[in-house]
């Protein structure tokens, strides 16, 4: 759950992105998990959906190798883009106790209208996938190379974006027989 105002705007990173609507102060508290609010599926839980729901699950959340679940936020933090210098995270002194939420900071002073940050490398086992790093080992099953055709978030096939959906046959191996 984001913890400070934002809103949804054009990025200049990615399509869309989270911008903040007031100044942080570096250290401010970001976001938590709220459980009931944000979810935490299990890979069988997930593997189960029908597409589309798998391909909007898996763009939008982040694997946690800790709880070995997908995490979607229930708000407009699935917005955040991908930064090698972002200005949210956890800070470098956190110590966390096992089963607590983890929360994120402002890892520096953030502007009014700066777009919000993280590095999907700290956190995120399925960020290969996620930054489109071919080929791409993922813990949801199959590595996505160049020359494999992979089922996008419409249920096509498109091998000339490799890496931007799931492999059918890894996901078939794991999608309960009684679908």
């Amino acid at each position: 759950m984001i913890l400070v105002p934002t809103r949804v705007a054009a990025s200049g990173i990615q399509g869309n992105g989270l911008f903040a609507l007031e100044a942080v102060s570096k250290g401010t508290p970001f976001y938590r998990f709220l459980p009931g609010f944000d979810q935490a599926l299990s890979p069988e839980s997930w593997t189960a959906m029908p597409e589309p729901a798998r391909g909007f699950v898996r763009h939008f959340s982040y694997f946690d190798r800790v709880s070995n679940r997908l995490v979607l936020s229930g708000d407009d933090a699935r917005f955040m883009n991908h930064s090698e210098a972002p200005n949210t995270g956890v800070p470098d002194t956190a110590v966390f106790q096992p089963g607590e939420s983890i929360i994120t900071v402002a890892l520096r002073d953030i502007a009014v209208g700066e777009e919000l940050t993280c590095d999907y490398r700290a956190f995120d086992a399925d960020v290969a996938w996620k930054l489109r790093q071919v080929p791409a080992e993922s813990p949801l099953g199959g590595t996505i190379g160049p020359s494999q055709p992979v089922e996008c978030g419409s249920g096509m096939s498109d091998p000339e974006k490799p890496g931007v959906g799931i492999l059918r046959d890894r996901l078939d191996e794991l999608r309960p027989a009684n679908r």
